[in-house]
């Protein structure tokens, strides 16, 4: 009876915690409850910050209406002063040679910025992690199920639904690179608790059809971003040292932590000009982004900080679109924020999204380059549509 106890305790933290970390508890291995070989499950606070049985949406903090924009595309801010601490804020320390962040956290309130219009696009899939698209007219979707394997679907713009691999065990990121699909397995919550290390990269051929797998030996792969060199970036949000693993091209067997001093990593874009790379966290009291120099991973980081309570933002998957803004998902809040990469000015372009969880923008036939597209837990497909003139 306590190993049942226990068992049933263990999931629904799991759960609960699953909501703020950004993946699903699909797909999870069946582990032991009792015994030697019975694995020491993490403590969770009861009751846990932020936990309410809706979407949590954290108040704004300006009455200021919104201004109309003057462009499809947003100009950045040349009004908004940001104010950061007075005192630099080292991150902790690290065992794996990284440098701790010496830069203080940039933090300014929400200003006030011109909604974008949101449409549905696609609903009915299942737990929806991420998303890219494979630059020939398709969406890639990557989709969990509550029991069962998940797979990476596809979807057209006039909305037909395909699958491009099935069986997958709690795919993540996905990343195309010319005639392949890169993808994480394993990105669960149970894994993440357990300290699994049974996550791998996957690449799947758009012409033939054949997978192989890249690497092995990762715990809980959340987001994934591929560097100019062809070094594939993992982020991980649970379980042993969370943070930054790099998958190098040339020994891909071989993953390297880069760092673990920058909390719980989820979200992870490199920019295309290959100067930066950008991580946004979870699990944290508060919402931030790191910038990271993709010439020295494991040196000095800039900290990007949200408004909002940490564990009400949850925030998830981000990318940094041609405009020069970053765009990031919270899941918790249900919202889309832009932010400044180099103010830190932030602002909500879209609100009453329950469980969004990654961001891309169009790309490829039939999508509009101009607008974001959004997942979420619920299965469905949002559009974002940038204010008109």
């Amino acid at each position: 009876m306590g190993a049942m106890i226990l068992s049933r305790v263990a999931m629904v933290g799991a759960v609960v915690a699953g909501v703020f970390a950004g993946a699903p508890l699909a797909g999870a291995q069946p582990l032991p409850t009792s015994g030697p070989e019975a694995p020491q499950l993490p403590v969770l606070p009861v009751p846990i910050p932020g936990v309410a049985t809706t979407p949590v949406v954290a108040p704004t903090t300006t009455s200021a209406a919104p201004a109309p924009a003057t462009t499809s595309v947003p100009a950045p801010s040349t009004t908004a002063t940001p104010a950061p601490s007075t005192t630099a804020t080292p991150a902790p320390s690290t065992t794996d040679g990284a440098t701790p962040s010496t830069a203080a956290a940039v933090e300014t309130k929400p200003a006030a910025c011109a909604k974008w219009t949101v449409s549905t696009v696609a609903s009915g899939f299942g737990t929806l992690e991420n998303l890219s698209f494979d630059g020939r007219g398709k969406m890639l979707l990557s989709e969990s199920a509550v029991l069962g394997d998940g797979a990476i679907r596809t979807l057209t713009p006039n909305g037909d639904k395909g699958t491009l691999v099935s069986s997958v065990n709690s795919p993540g990121g996905i990343v195309v690179d010319g005639d392949r699909v890169l993808f994480n397995t394993g990105n669960n919550v149970m894994a993440g608790l357990y300290g699994s290390t049974n996550g791998t990269v996957e690449s799947v051929d758009l012409d033939s059809g054949k997978q192989t797998t890249v690497a092995r030996g990762l715990t809980m792969p959340n987001g994934l971003a591929k560097l100019d060199n062809g070094d594939l970036l993992v982020t991980n949000v649970l379980g042993g040292k969370p943070g930054v693993v790099r998958i190098p091209a040339t020994e891909p067997r071989e993953p390297v932590t880069v760092r673990t001093d920058i909390g719980s990593a989820n979200g992870i874009f490199a920019s295309a000009d290959g100067k930066h790379v950008y991580v946004g966290n979870t699990l944290e009291g508060t919402t931030q982004i790191r910038v990271l120099d993709t010439n020295d991973l494991t040196g000095p980081v800039r900290v990007l900080g949200l408004p909002g309570p940490g564990p009400a933002n949850a925030g998830d998957d981000l990318t940094l679109g041609a405009d020069g803004y970053l765009y990031e998902a919270l899941n918790g809040a249900g919202k889309v924020v832009r932010v400044d990469p180099v103010s830190g000015d932030t602002c909500e372009i879209a609100t009453g999204l329950p469980l969004t969880s990654s961001v891309r923008f169009g790309a490829g036939p039939g999508w509009d380059a101009t607008a974001l597209y959004a997942t979420s837990f619920e299965g469905t497909v949002h559009k974002l549509v940038p204010p008109a003139n």
